[in-house]
Formats: structure tokens, sequence, C-alpha cells
């Protein structure tokens, strides 16, 4: 039976960097995979794919909007093939994919692929098509991720009532696409349909598209998306969803209880992710779930079978490749007696549409429920120069500081190249700076970060210099 220092079950972003890193310290390690590629989610049918199809469909939506304003005269009809659109998403993935089995023999990792689950304490058995194997173990990771959430009256049936998966390879361009959800992921694929040709709605069951962001944001966010032509239906509850050959029917209830019926080529159920923990066979190591599917974990990421650890998406906490990337680094030097920690309030949120979001600490509803006092800065993308000039104007920089000490307690950015300019809050967050010490740094100019510096001169004196 092969030995091993760490065995890691599940190839996502979480479990290949925990991998990489335990191999770094020294460990023989192991990383065990239930499908054909490594990169789980994020890699195949999450994060790249989706931001493929963004920056194709993005090049395609400026080609028809905006080359004109540029003095770009296409001279004839513009058109999307979108098989060869989705054939380039797939070549993205390919080399990502590769580039994770490069890096799985660099460090010397050993790759099963196969359905891994708990034997014991200390051996996992590995399903495979043929014979199934056993390792043994001194600790084990499990990164095994996530999947799509389903409604009860809405059975996916992978044709016309889909999820992220088969929004990802459709073989047509949809006439109308309805999207239950207004969260991050069902976003990002309906503007993808929206600027290739579809109309798109979103259906909220709240009264706000993506609840987890500071309002401002949001309501910013949802201004915008109708200034494209994407409708928003909040606060309604769907309660039915009934698919054809060639259609599909959502019947739903608004806030004042009317009926309402929205009918579409396609339905996207984006609801939500939930933790994928099937196949582990946790009961024979005396774990369990939680009435949220998620694996319970102590602070240093330990499960209750101590050599045991769990990170990412099965665990509390966004759902967030970087969230699982930084455990994954985590319980690799915790099981090498070193004391890493991890500040879960400086973990960026983003949202890849065009104009990006991005967020990282506290927003003002929070802020306003835990009783802090704060200032509020806040700087608008089109007052910027380099705005102008790209003609991305959409948008702001909001910092929120404590009234008395200056710390930023928080930065909220809808703009272009919001999810880059993230990290500069991140940083400074980091470092706990001040908004002032944010205001006399140097930012070049002309640029996009300008207006970080900017909404800093706003918060720490009210003293903006371009507004």
């Amino acid at each position: 039976m092969d030995q091993f220092d760490v065995v890691v079950i599940g190839s996502g972003p979480g479990g290949y960097v925990c991998a990489i890193r335990c191999a770094q310290l020294g460990m023989k390690t192991a990383i065990i995979e239930k499908y054909d590629t490594l990169g789980g989610t994020c890699l195949n049918v999450g994060c790249i794919p989706s931001k493929s199809l963004l920056d194709s469909s993005h090049h395609y939506y400026d080609a028809l909007k905006h080359f004109d304003s540029h003095g770009i005269i296409i001279d004839g009809e513009l058109k999307v093939d979108l098989q060869k659109m989705i054939l380039r998403k797939d070549s993205v993935v390919d080399q990502t994919t590769k580039g994770i089995d490069y890096l799985m023999s660099k460090n010397k990792i050993t790759v099963f692929k196969g359905l891994g689950s708990f034997v014991d304490s200390s051996k996992i058995n590995i399903s495979k098509v043929e014979n199934d194997k056993q390792i043994s173990f001194k600790s084990a990771v499990i990164a095994t991720g996530s999947k799509p959430s389903s409604l009860p009256f809405a059975k996916i049936d992978k044709e016309r009532i889909i999820t992220s998966n088969e929004a990802l390879k459709l073989k047509e361009i949809p006439k109308k696409l309805i999207v239950i959800g207004g969260g991050v992921i069902g976003l990002e694929l309906g503007q993808v349909y929206n600027r290739l040709g579809s109309e798109v709605s979103v259906i909220e069951y709240s009264d706000t598209i993506t609840p987890f962001m500071d309002s401002s944001v949001s309501k910013e966010l949802i201004r915008i998306f109708k200034k494209q032509k994407i409708k928003f239906y909040l606060s309604h509850k769907v309660f039915n969803v009934i698919s054809s050959v060639d259609s599909v029917t959502i019947q739903a209830e608004d806030s004042n209880g009317n009926k309402v019926t929205f009918d579409g080529d396609y339905c996207l159920v984006s609801v939500g992710r939930i933790p994928y923990t099937d196949g582990l066979n946790l009961d024979v190591i005396g774990l369990s779930i939680n009435n949220k599917g998620e694996i319970e974990v102590n602070e240093n990421l330990q499960t209750s079978q101590a050599n045991v650890y769990a990170i990412g998406d099965v665990i509390k906490g966004p759902m967030l490749a970087h969230k699982a990337e930084e455990e994954g680094v985590m319980v690799a030097e915790i099981i090498a007696n070193q004391k890493p920690h991890i500040n879960y309030n400086l973990i960026p949120n983003v949202i890849y549409t065009w104009p990006e979001v991005a967020s990282v600490g506290k927003t003002e509803e929070q802020l306003i429920q835990m009783g802090v006092s704060f200032k509020t800065g806040q700087f608008p993308m089109r007052a910027l120069g380099r705005a102008r000039a790209s003609m991305d104007v959409d948008g702001f920089v909001k910092i929120l500081a404590d009234s008395k000490t200056d710390e930023i307690l928080g930065v909220h950015i809808i703009g272009a190249r919001a999810a880059d300019l993230i990290a500069e809050a991140v940083t400074a967050m980091e470092f706990r700076a001040s908004a002032e010490d944010l205001s006399r740094m140097s930012h070049a100019h002309p640029t996009y970060a300008e207006a970080i510096k900017e909404a800093a001169l706003a918060a720490t004196e009210n003293r903006p210099l371009h507004i």
C-alpha cells in the first residue's frame, strides 16, 4: 500500500494549492481527483471558462457599440460565431488544466484519478473504472468543493432548465434567457448572453441584487445593467418552472401577491452553490455535515478527526477560489508545525461583469449594525481622465474609515478594472492603513487607481481634488 504524509481529496484551487505547499514543505503528497482533468469547478466549469466568455462577448459588444466612436469602421456585417467562441473558451480551459498537470509533476505530487472515500482515519479507497486502490496517510485534506444549488420545483434537465455548467456550452444564442437569481454567476452569464443579443431577464427573490455587497454598489450595478437593457424583477418568488422541447415557462409571485409568468428559450437556475461531500464516506471517521451541508472545522481548519482537515467550499465562509487557496496554504503550514493565519475580513469579493465590482472589509450596512462610527469618501469614475479616454465612466470608489482613528474599514469599487484595483485596498488594510495614508500616496496619472486616492481624500478631509 502506498503511504503518504498528506493526501488531498479534490484538485480545485484549494486542493491543488494545498498539495503544492505541502510538497514545498517536504511532505510526500498525493492528490485525488474524480474527474479526468485537474482544476475542479473553477478551472473547468467556473471562474476560468466564464471569464473567457465574458472577455469574448466584451470584444463583440465593444465592436458593436463603441468602435465607431473610436473612429474604427467595420465594413460589413458584424457576426458572432458562438461555437468558435466556446472553442476558444475550451482551449483556455485546456491550457490551464494542463498547467496544473505540470505543477503536480514539477512538485513530485502523485495524482490519482478516481473517487476518494475514507476507509478509516488513516486509509482512503480510490474507486477507479477498473480496480480500486487503497492508500494510507498521516494527514488528509478534504477539498471537494461545491455544486450548483437547485430548486425543488425546477428540475434541471440540462436542455432548457440549466445551471452555469450548461450555460458555458450552449449551441445557440438564446432569444430570451431567464435567470433565476441575482447573484454573481447569474449576472456574469446573463451579461455574456445579453451582449450577444439575448433578451435577458433576472428574477430575484430579495429586493436587491448581490445582497452581500454594499447597497450603494448594488444600486449602481442595477442602474448600469438596466442601461444595458437587462430586465430585473426584484422581490419575485418563483414557484414553478416548466420546460418543453423548445421553450421554458417560469411562474412567480411579486411582492403584492400577483402571479407573473415569464417565457423564454432557456432558464438559468443560479441560486447559489452547496458543499459537495458525496461519496467521501465521512461517517466512518466520525464526521457529519451541518444543516448547510458544511463540514465543521476549528480555527485550524481541523475536523473532529484531528488528522483530517477541510478547506474551501465544503466549510463555512464565502465560496471563493482565492479563499480556498489561502486555506490550502494555511493547512499545509499547520501540518508542518508553522503558525499561519488568515484574516477573513480581508478576502476580497469580485464580480467580473463590466463594469467590474470588487469589495473588501465591511459594508456601510454592517458598520451601522455593529454600531461603529465611520466616515465615507466616494469618488466617481467619470471624473477621471483615464475613464473618459477609455469610455468607461460608470461607477465609483467608496472608502469607509473609522471616524476616530481614520483606519480604513471597507473599500467598495464599481468600475473598470475593479478586480485588479481592489488589491491596493487589501494591501492597505492588511497594514491597517488610514484613509490619509492612502490619500498621500502618489498614484500614476492617468489611471483608474487615482479614484482610490481621491476617495481617500474625500474620506480624510472631504477634499477630493477633481470634483
